[in-house]
């Protein structure tokens, strides 16, 4: 490949640090292995016989092939045997599920630990190398790589049938006389959720408050009450018609982010292949 790339025996003998003679000897063995001749020498310069453009397509097939089986061995020699992975309670129920199998797949001599934690729990056992990644809120650290997995948009959820659904005049004092059930994951952006009762005379009808997504989507489900929760934890229940998102001015913008961190400078493919293969699934509608 590197005569025809530089159409010269001692310029592609310069390319690998080998002698003008080795490289001509070495096309030579190739030739008598083939019967053929490959190149013709024009001059200085040398081009591919009728022969030699022939061949080429296999030579480049077999030198790719060659390729990914030494990417594929150094690969696995780097990689761990095991990656500890910590993650909120929320990643565990909605995220891994999606990613794990794709990571299986790919890895598949990997053995994947599973831990869950607040997100100032994941970022010091990351720091203190207990866990290799962790799936947490928007955090920031000089010591911490971080790459953001997704943005899930935070909605009012109401059960089937409720009058707020196919409501275009929806107020927020409305909302504020409605039993809510109230999922807190202590995030920044929960105090916006906040923030939009704040102009009411009266404070809102808080009649559960719980930190677990799956306990507050069921108690909306048994008509408990409504609920803001992130888009991810209801796409089932929003397919099948159990649970309605709400749209109104006052919540636009206000979003659950979720980011994978890592201590700087380690598993950067994890990294790269985890927010892969968010982006293809965990954006999709």
């Amino acid at each position: 490949m590197y005569v025809i790339h530089y159409g010269s025996f001692n310029k592609a003998a310069d390319a690998l640090f080998l002698s003008q003679p080795s490289v001509t000897a070495r096309i030579q063995t190739l030739e008598r292995e083939l019967d053929c001749k490959l190149f013709d020498r024009i001059g200085k310069h040398v081009q591919l016989t009728e022969e030699g453009k022939r061949f080429l397509p296999y030579a480049q097939q077999l030198l790719q092939t060659f390729q990914k089986g030494k990417q594929h061995v150094q690969q696995k020699k780097k990689l761990p045997d095991e990656l500890r992975i910590g993650c909120t309670v929320s990643v565990a129920n909605y995220m891994l599920p999606l990613l794990l199998p794709r990571m299986k797949r790919k890895y598949p001599h990997i053995h994947f630990k599973l831990q869950t934690g607040t997100t100032d729990d994941l970022v010091n056992r990351v720091l203190n190398k207990e866990i290799d990644i962790g799936f947490v809120r928007n955090v920031n650290h000089p010591n911490l790589k971080s790459v953001k997995l997704i943005e899930d948009p935070i909605r009012l959820h109401v059960y089937e049938g409720h009058p707020f659904i196919g409501d275009e005049n929806l107020t927020i004092g409305a909302i504020g006389r409605e039993p809510l059930v109230f999922f807190e994951c202590g995030a920044l952006d929960w105090l916006r959720v906040h923030r939009i009762f704040e102009s009411l005379d009266q404070p809102p009808l808080l009649e559960i408050q719980t930190d677990n997504s799956e306990t507050a989507k069921k108690l909306v489900l048994q008509k408990v009450g409504i609920c803001f929760l992130p888009g991810m934890c209801t796409r089932t229940e929003v397919a099948e018609g159990k649970l309605y998102p709400i749209e109104f001015p006052e919540t636009a913008g206000i979003s659950m982010q979720t980011h994978i961190i890592a201590l700087q400078g380690e598993h950067d493919e994890f990294l790269r292949t985890l927010s892969e293969f968010g982006r293809e699934l965990l954006n999709k509608p």
